[in-house]
């Protein structure tokens, strides 16, 4: 086996953020952007920009998932990849990524995971400004929106924003000023380029991308998941499968929701929305053929306004998101599984209604599981839905 070259640029990929505000649940690169991670979707971009030795600074406790979708993506150039711990401050996470470099390396970019689309082009612009004698750079965007000095609510004053620039990553270093600069450090930054200058250094800048946002809320997961299942469109139909299960709820928690009707006197299923498995289901094997995540991800419980909310709400909302990223649904299928209600006698009622939401054909079987498994004690509703879909025309 070939050994790779050693080279003279190192990227540390900061991926040890909690992911508070994203609500997922897990730590942030870990969280699904489509059918891959974060995580995945950053080194994919970092390995397909100039050669570099890449630590990837992970999560405390995450150090072997991180690993694993290091080398998935690096492939044959594995021996580039290091994984180390996290600290409890982002200064911490950078410093732990640089006590892992190796000696011949000149030149550090430090780049955010969840700027997980930054292209390759942005980290050739960085690196090659910092080998062309700039001590330390910074992608940046133009700022468009009218900026305003704010205090207690009130407006105080005007910005210029011929004076201001949004700061992306990846940001580039000469290695020998970024390591003096942190030994020197008796603040926290809110960058690196901040923390260089306040080491006296000059920052200088080169052209960020829009697709370097950083995801932070689930409207970044959004938009992240509808950039990538655009790029990753095709032209085919496609096939998602998707599956939810609802336990029904305790006395006095109101009426049964179910494929988008009410079922008086039925019990509830217990959810942060209405528990209707079947609209569920729908959902999940709707964004899966799209390639944009799951139902977690768009409607999990960080969106309040979906608390309690019925069918038509998901359905209407995941039928935007796939035209949001180029695509169609072709139609649904879906099998409920279910000792009660008695479906067939609103069986056509429920497809009109879920057909309407979605804005496309949708066919609803029901069966039983002849008293086997948690459906067949009557516990509560299972339901399993495959959805085709096709690209916009």
């Amino acid at each position: 086996m070939s050994i790779t070259p050693v080279p003279r640029i190192a990227v540390i990929l900061v991926a040890a953020g909690s992911g508070t505000r994203l609500g997922a649940g897990a730590p942030k690169a870990l969280v699904g952007v489509g059918a891959r991670s974060i995580l995945h979707h950053a080194l994919a971009n970092v390995f397909a920009g100039p050669s570099a030795q890449v630590v990837v600074v992970a999560p405390a406790g995450h150090e072997g998932a991180a690993l694993t979708e290091a080398q998935d993506v690096a492939r044959d150039r594995r021996d580039l990849v290091t994984v180390v711990t996290g600290g409890d401050t982002r200064q911490a996470s950078v410093a732990a990524g640089m006590a892992a470099l190796w000696g011949d390396v000149e030149i550090v970019l430090v780049h955010d995971a969840a700027r997980a689309l930054t292209p390759p082009a942005v980290f050739e612009r960085v690196a090659a400004a910092v080998a062309g004698g700039s001590a330390a750079v910074v992608p940046v965007l133009p700022v468009v929106d009218t900026l305003k000095r704010v205090a207690d609510r009130t407006v105080t004053g005007a910005v210029d924003r011929s004076e201001v620039a949004a700061a992306q990553t990846p940001q580039g270093f000469r290695r020998d000023i970024l390591e003096t600069a942190y030994r020197v450090a008796d603040a926290e930054h809110t960058d690196d380029a901040a923390l260089v200058a306040a080491a006296g250094h000059r920052i200088d800048t080169v052209a960020g991308d829009e697709r370097a946002f950083k995801i932070t809320t689930p409207a970044d997961l959004e938009r992240a998941a509808r950039l990538v299942a655009g790029a990753a469109s095709s032209g085919m139909p496609r096939v998602g499968v998707g599956t939810d299960v609802h336990a029904f709820a305790g006395a006095g928690a109101g009426d049964l929701w179910l494929a988008g009707l009410r079922w008086p006197g039925e019990p509830a299923l217990a959810g942060h929305s209405d528990g209707d498995a079947v609209a569920h289901a729908i959902v999940d094997a709707v964004l899966s053929a799209a390639g944009l995540g799951d139902i977690g991800a768009h409607f999990g419980t960080a969106r309040p306004e979906f608390a309690g909310a019925h069918a038509d709400a998901f359905l209407r909302r995941t039928a935007e998101l796939l035209h949001e990223a180029g695509w169609s649904v072709g139609n649904v299928t879906v099998q409920v599984q279910a000792n009660r209600p008695r479906f067939a006698p609103r069986r056509a009622e429920a497809e009109r209604v879920l057909s309407e939401a979605l804005g496309a054909p949708v066919a609803v079987g029901a069966t039983t599981t002849d008293g086997l498994g948690f459906t067949g004690r009557g516990e509560g509703v299972a339901a399993t839905a495959v959805a085709l879909v096709m690209p916009l025309r």
